[in-house]
């Protein structure tokens, strides 16, 4: 994912079958249709993916079917630490790693606990990357089970050992971002932002790419955002699909992730909107409604920009 140009990273969702079971067959069309739509890779077994309602052996069986599905078009980073022991995190690590990703992620709220220092985290993660042998990490500063920012100056230390190449963002906080950008200045290595209300000024500023849940609706206006976010000949293009991002924020988020999957859905992929989580609300009618209102919106403005939307 190391590449000059800006990338998006979906955050991959993880399709279920009606009765709870994994979608394998829809697993494999999902993962087609992000790289079709012109993903720089791919980031599974991650939040949006359910990662906390499977079990180890789900994780493992998805990071794999993921890698394969994806026939090398891209590389796929997947997560690899659920708490516990470092040791047994480590081991898990080795786990996923096996699976053929190219960097496993690590979860920052899950390396230390919520009442522990900077000091308690610096030192298990250096245990874990001594763990881990040379395998490449990345980290991410996932919302549960509490979001544990890392400070500019712990991410340049920690790129500064060679082993970790990614990290997905979710500071939410454009000089933050700026300053973790100044501190890693490394060719082997790329921060992707989550925060989509600062999507142009973070790409401006140096970030690798764009991690997001919105690209669990409209993965090719990521996409054209990556490619056009410096385009002088269409600043004003790019000034109205930010401030879409800005205007939709709140839409996107309700009810997630059924809302991406009954999205998806309505854009002709063959997947339920089942999901194991219990604690997102109801998708009533209020929610489609907004939805609906939101495909609307997009209609229009991707063909204002000609953007052509991958087969499903």
């Amino acid at each position: 994912m190391n590449k000059s140009e800006k990338g998006f990273i979906p955050v991959m969702l993880t399709p279920f079958k009606d009765n709870g079971e994994i979608d394998f067959d829809g697993l494999t069309k999902l993962t087609e249709l992000y790289i079709e739509a012109g993903a720089a890779g791919l980031f599974a077994n991650c939040l949006s993916s359910e990662m906390f309602e499977l079990n180890e052996l789900e994780r493992l069986k998805i990071v794999e079917h993921v890698v394969k599905s994806a026939q090398g078009a891209v590389p796929v980073v997947a997560t690899g630490t659920f708490g516990g022991p470092i040791a047994q995190q480590a081991d898990f690590v080795k786990q996923i790693y096996n699976c053929g990703v190219e960097a496993v992620i690590g979860i920052t709220g899950l390396l230390a606990a919520e009442h522990d220092g900077d000091d308690v985290f610096d030192a298990n993660v250096a245990s874990l990357l001594d763990l881990t042998e040379q395998i490449p990490m990345g980290f991410y500063e996932c919302p549960v089970p509490y979001k544990r920012l890392i400070s500019p100056a712990q991410l340049g230390c920690l790129v500064a050992t060679g082993r970790v190449t990614y990290h997905k963002d979710t500071c939410l906080d454009i000089g933050q971002v700026k300053a973790k950008i100044a501190a890693t200045q490394n060719k082997k290595f790329g921060l992707y932002d989550a925060y989509m209300a600062h999507a142009v000024a973070s790409l401006k500023a140096g970030s690798a790419g764009l991690s997001c849940i919105q690209g669990n609706f409209f993965p090719e206006l990521i996409v054209w955002l990556c490619n056009n976010y410096d385009n002088h000949d269409l600043r004003l293009e790019v000034d109205k699909v930010q401030q879409f991002f800005i205007d939709n924020m709140d839409v996107m988020h309700n009810v997630y992730p059924i809302i991406s999957k009954y999205y998806l859905q309505k854009r002709g992929l063959h997947i339920s909107t089942f999901t194991r989580r219990n604690d997102i609300g109801v998708f009533d009618a209020k929610i489609k409604t907004g939805i609906d209102g939101l495909t609307e919106k997009y209609d229009i403005l991707k063909a204002e920009l000609d953007i052509k939307l991958a087969a499903v």
